[in-house]
């Protein structure tokens, strides 16, 4: 089964039947869903640019002609550093997921990270899709008769229209 066959069915519902309650509980569960859904993009767009990151320090860090005495600083924490020495640079361990590392050769390394990457972008695509299809439903929410006369009411009520 695809993720397409497991998609949610998308419900219509006719804005103008909706009590004022109702209105403002489908704009928030909108609003909800659509923040959720931007966090989840930035988290993954973060995550593709640490696989680009990683693809370019497998190809240019791993030169012959860049290391030179195969000395290198080894960092513990963000701040912390201790020497080392590099005792393969035709190998890297590779972090698969879930704490397992795995020995790949430079090339399989950078071929995994490059097909994270893809995978990556398509998911992204496939995202952003959907919270334009978010941001555009809360557009039609906002801009529901229904709703501006619920929040002109509700502004009046506060005394803030005059």
């Amino acid at each position: 089964m695809s993720s397409k066959d497991k998609a949610p069915q998308q419900q219509t519902v006719d804005l103008s039947t909706l009590s004022v309650d109702n209105l403002a509980a489908v704009k928030k569960q909108l609003d909800d869903e659509l923040e959720h859904l931007t966090t989840s993009f930035a988290k993954l767009r973060q995550a593709q640019n640490k696989f680009k990151e990683c693809i370019t320090t497998v190809k240019t860090g791993l030169r012959p002609e860049r290391i030179t005495d195969k000395t290198i600083l080894v960092p513990l924490t963000s701040s912390l550093y201790v020497p080392g020495t590099l005792s393969d640079t035709e190998n890297v361990l590779v972090d698969v997921g879930t704490g397992y590392y795995v020995e790949k050769s430079v090339a399989d390394a950078e071929k995994f990270y490059a097909g994270k990457v893809k995978a990556l972008t398509e998911n992204l695509g496939e995202l952003e899709k959907i919270v334009a299809q978010k941001s555009q439903n809360v557009q039609v929410v906002e801009n529901s008769k229904s709703f501006t006369r619920v929040v002109i009411d509700g502004r009046m009520g506060e005394g803030v229209l005059t």
